[in-house]
């Protein structure tokens, strides 16, 4: 049986879908943007800045699912241009510590035009 995560300490998820679910000993999280969840707006404008908000979204909604970004063991990561790739890791390389498996791929567009979004799957 599946469990839907929400957090206050995250932002609302901007369609039908949920922050996260739990489903056995596994968490999925849904793409975080960087969407400062006290405000419900993009403030952050560099790469670094929207992954260091992106990387707190998911550190909130895995503490809410009773786990944290150590136990992560894949992460999805979108971004807007490639070229942002080594200041990405830079920020991305501070937060999931562990090194998990990852996919990392350009896009040509995110919800908001913002420039980075992660997803992940973690140990419960």
């Amino acid at each position: 049986m599946s469990k839907i995560i929400y957090t206050n300490n995250a932002p609302d998820a901007i369609g039908p879908y949920s922050q996260a679910v739990v489903t056995g000993n596994l968490v999925f999280t849904s793409g975080q943007i960087a969407i400062n969840p006290e405000s419900g707006n993009i403030e952050a404008e560099t790469i670094e800045a929207q992954t260091e908000q992106v990387c707190k979204n998911i550190c909130a909604i895995l503490e809410a699912a009773g786990t944290d970004i150590k136990k992560v063991v894949k992460t999805v990561c979108f971004l807007s241009d490639m070229g942002d790739f080594a200041k990405f890791n830079e920020v991305y390389g501070k937060y999931f510590t562990g090194k998990p498996a990852r996919s990392c791929v350009a896009v040509k567009t995110l919800p908001k035009n913002v420039l980075v979004e992660v997803d992940t799957i973690a140990e419960v």
